[in-house]
């Protein structure tokens, strides 16, 4: 029997994988992110299937429901929000796995960096003007930053950043970022990305803290800042060009 991890995306139902939505309907036990997790998609789920949500679970919970699955015989849809490869907590989850020797598989998901560009409808990499994208969040009462991978540091790329778990501290973010980006420099913050509740809020440096404030916006958000949020003239890709080679 096998665990998977799925990714969920960003928070609309539709926006699962044929993948995720086919094993959900196979599985007949489901563990679920009950805060993150929009509860349609447990519609997907056998009739008969065993729910478990796990938002007040701690990882030594989560690994026994998980184990004691698959010794039971059944396969197990361990469903995460956005995809599993990014702020998922999974990794840990996988280690416990491998150690008890339970097989599992991952799933990807569309992720909330993805469905927040789609609603500002926008590409976070645009020629001659920004081709990296630095997914990252802050220290404050979650796991300590890795030396080197402070705020700051980051900055210093002057890289499209797309922070998660930060819009509660908006303005110790553009505080540090402001010596590095300056006032004018172009920022996002989109709440309930894919949502009917989405938020998208569109600005500078200068001003996103205040929007994102009278907003009410703390939590379920992306911060993103950088000059392609903003590009206009910019040269086509070389991609689509008629000088380009095609033989």
């Amino acid at each position: 029997m096998t665990v998977y991890f799925i990714g969920a995306g960003p928070g609309a139902p539709d926006l699962i994988t044929v993948r995720g939505a086919r094993l959900l309907a196979a599985c007949r036990v489901c563990l679920y992110a009950g805060s993150l997790v929009p509860r349609e998609l447990l519609a997907e789920c056998p009739p008969d299937a065993e729910l478990v949500d796990t938002a007040r679970m701690d990882l030594d919970q989560i690994t026994a429901a998980l184990v004691g699955a698959h010794r039971d015989g059944h396969d197990v849809a361990r469903l995460h929000s956005g995809d599993p490869s990014v702020f998922s907590a999974v990794a840990e989850q996988m280690r416990r796995l491998d150690a008890a020797g339970v097989p599992y598989e991952v799933v990807p998901g569309v992720p909330a960096f993805a469905a927040a560009a789609a609603a500002l409808r926008r590409e976070l990499t645009v020629p001659a003007v920004g081709q990296t994208v630095v997914l990252t969040r802050i220290a404050q009462r979650a796991t300590p930053m890795p030396p080197g991978e402070e705020l700051p540091s980051l900055a210093r790329s002057g890289a499209l950043l797309v922070l998660h778990l930060a819009a509660g501290y908006v303005d110790r973010v553009v505080e540090e970022l402001l010596p590095h980006y300056g006032p004018q420099c172009p920022a996002a913050v989109v709440a309930y990305a894919s949502r009917p509740e989405e938020v998208v809020l569109r600005g500078t440096l200068a001003d996103i803290a205040g929007q994102v404030h009278a907003a009410g916006v703390r939590r379920t958000a992306v911060i993103i800042v950088g000059r392609t949020l903003a590009a206009e003239s910019f040269p086509d890709s070389h991609l689509y060009s008629s000088a380009r080679c095609r033989d």
